[in-house]
């Protein structure tokens, strides 16, 4: 081939091109860029960067992930917590069994208080508190049990007093009045203390008997500021601890107790041969036909009115009917 300044063309060989390159249709490649290197903008816009590779994660699996990893965290915490606390309860629950069953705490003194009537050798017998027992161990309802057997006892509260006592708080019955009850055939009295609610507390010996050694001194100075009932009728049996059952002296008992202390004071005896005929006799002897405990209170003022209208003059009075009460002078 000649050119157009008759210069020939110099031909190349196949070895001296270089292989040949194949550009597919619809390439990027114009035809004029062919035996040019390709070069790739990277992802930081450098030529020859490769490009990175880039996962997808959905955003509600993320968010169940970081919720069902708080849910181990807290579950892991509450475990922790409940075996700390099971291990110090254990702890706790082997101290407590060995300080209860060991020999600690134990009773050394018994205390009673609010007792007036019972010496301290009968509450000790009453209360009947195991030698071996403890504070902790012992059977408060069992001792209660025990003093509460005894008619003078109302109520009695078991108090512990760490770290050796055992203290008895007493409430005790008081003396509204003692009987004379007819013995062996009537041929002999007795007299027996009998509380406000009707409950026999006790038989009085004579004062300065063996039989009155024995008991508390209390009861004496009682007696001695207490209505007596007398001329209860034979056949009524006394028993400690029971409740009174004959309506005569009952009858009596709340008359005695249900006067006021301007008549009480000057009342020296209570006759209860029936409820019906029931008399009160003062220290001036003025006899007081008083019959049954209703209207205590009026028949109480309708006395006190009569002996005030006749000073000194008045030997009988007679209120069984209030509305229509009759009297005598000397």
């Amino acid at each position: 081939m000649v050119s157009r300044n008759n210069r020939p063309t110099p031909r190349v060989s196949s070895r001296q091109r270089g292989p040949q390159v194949d550009i597919p249709r619809g390439s990027a490649r114009s035809s004029r860029s062919y035996g040019r290197p390709t070069q790739r903008f990277g992802a930081q816009g450098g030529y020859g960067s490769a490009q990175p590779r880039v996962s997808t994660v959905k955003v509600g699996s993320l968010a169940q992930g970081m919720r069902d990893e708080r849910v181990h965290r807290t579950y892991r915490a509450h475990m922790t917590k409940a075996i700390v606390l099971l291990c110090l309860v254990a702890v706790l629950a082997a101290t407590c069994f060995g300080v209860y069953w060991s020999s600690l705490f134990s009773i050394k003194q018994l205390t009673v208080s609010g007792v007036e009537h019972l010496t301290s050798e009968e509450m000790t017998q009453l209360a009947n508190v195991p030698s071996d027992t403890t504070l902790l161990r012992v059977d408060t309802g069992a001792v209660k049990s025990g003093v509460m057997r005894d008619a003078w006892v109302a109520d009695v509260d078991v108090q512990r007093v760490f770290p050796d006592t055992l203290n008895l708080n007493v409430t005790e019955r008081k003396i509204g009045a003692t009987v004379e009850v007819s013995v062996d055939e009537g041929q002999s009295l007795q007299t027996w203390a009998i509380s406000e609610d009707g409950i026999w507390l006790c038989m009085i010996p004579e004062e300065g008997t063996e039989a009155a050694s024995k008991i508390s001194p209390k009861i004496y100075e009682d007696k001695a500021n207490v209505l007596s009932i007398k001329d209860v009728a034979y056949g009524v049996k006394p028993e400690v601890g029971l409740q009174c059952s004959d309506e005569s002296i009952i009858n009596a008992l709340e008359i005695v107790t249900g006067l006021t202390t301007e008549l009480k004071d000057q009342v020296k005896t209570v006759s209860a041969t029936s409820a019906e005929n029931t008399t009160i006799t003062l220290d001036s002897n003025v006899q007081i036909a008083f019959g049954s405990a209703d209207d205590i209170r009026d028949k109480e003022r309708v006395c006190l009115q009569i002996m005030a209208d006749n000073p000194g003059t008045v030997s009988y009075i007679n209120v069984r009917v209030v509305a229509s009460p009759t009297w005598r002078t000397a």
